[in-house]
């Protein structure tokens, strides 16, 4: 079945295009799709906050008609309106975000959140030096670069073109993080890293063709595929510990519903952390969790 295309009428308002533009989206099956058309639309006016919404009774520039109705067409075809428009929040500060890299989400900001809290108190007024492994958009490495500046961050990914967007967010906010390709662990063999922190791929593999279509379709399978049962990169990564000088006095990871207990159990085994902390996200999932050597 062909699916609809989205024109927009001569002579409608800015508020008449978010209104048609919200209900042709909810028609296609996108999920919040009076949010999503808001964000297309302050994209292509470039307007945002209190400047978008006092335009609303105006007439809907021609100018923009045409990028107005791709990006909606786009978004109706199942492509994340962050890579739409490039862009996505994390922690306050707008990061780039392409194809090449997993869009940041709110619950990382709580292990960004732990991370600086327990690390403040192991190194008060200290420089510790932290790895995030799996870089992607550098929204974990670039925001604790930013946030605690006399951190020494370091940051690893397996893809060059994630590296790329990781190196242009670390500009971007002015920061310097030290941005290496490679396997996990592999590119700071023989370092001495202090906190590692890591939000890598925990999707089961059999579970990724009924992720939203946005996700599955769009966002990088070498982002979401964590192995049959999801918890390979975890394994992997403490596998690799032995590579680094010693282990981190601070471990915090990312992971999926159900998996927290089996992720900690992992932990626990290793003998390194005297204290293994889950941490709940919003919605009272066991998100993260943390090893600690006090």
């Amino acid at each position: 079945m062909e699916r609809a295309t989205y024109r927009i009428a001569p002579g409608r308002s800015i508020r008449e295009a978010l209104s048609g533009a919200s209900s042709f989206l909810a028609a296609a099956g996108v999920m919040e799709p009076q949010h999503n058309a808001r964000l297309l639309l302050e994209h292509v006016l470039e307007l945002e906050g209190a400047a978008f919404y006092a335009e609303m009774g105006q007439p809907f520039p021609a100018e923009r008609t045409a990028d107005w109705e791709a990006v909606v067409n786009r978004k109706a075809a199942g492509e994340p309106a962050q890579y739409i428009i490039g862009s996505q929040e994390f922690y306050g500060r707008p990061f780039s975000v392409t194809p090449a890299v997993l869009i940041p989400r709110p619950e990382t900001e709580l292990l960004v959140e732990a991370i600086m809290q327990h690390g403040d108190r192991l190194w008060p007024g200290g420089t510790p030096h932290v790895l995030d492994v799996g870089a992607g958009s550098g929204a974990i490495s670039v925001t604790l670069a930013a946030e605690r500046p006399r951190w020494r961050v370091s940051a690893g990914d397996i893809s060059a073109a994630a590296l790329a967007v990781a190196a242009r967010n670390a500009k971007a906010n002015g920061v310097t993080v030290d941005l290496r390709e490679g396997d996990l662990l592999q590119p700071f063999t023989g370092e001495t890293v202090d906190i590692l922190v890591s939000n890598p791929p925990y999707i089961p593999a059999a579970d990724i063709e009924g992720l939203q279509r946005e996700v599955r379709d769009h966002e990088p399978r070498t982002a979401l595929d964590g192995g049959p049962d999801g918890l390979d990169p975890y394994r992997a990564m403490v596998g690799q510990l032995p590579l680094l000088a010693a282990p981190p006095r601070l471990i915090g990871f990312e992971l999926g519903m159900g998996q927290a207990r089996e992720v900690a159990r992992l932990l626990e085994e290793t003998g390194h952390w005297g204290r293994i902390v889950i941490v709940p996200d919003l919605a009272g999932i066991e998100r993260h969790v943390l090893g600690i050597a006090d």
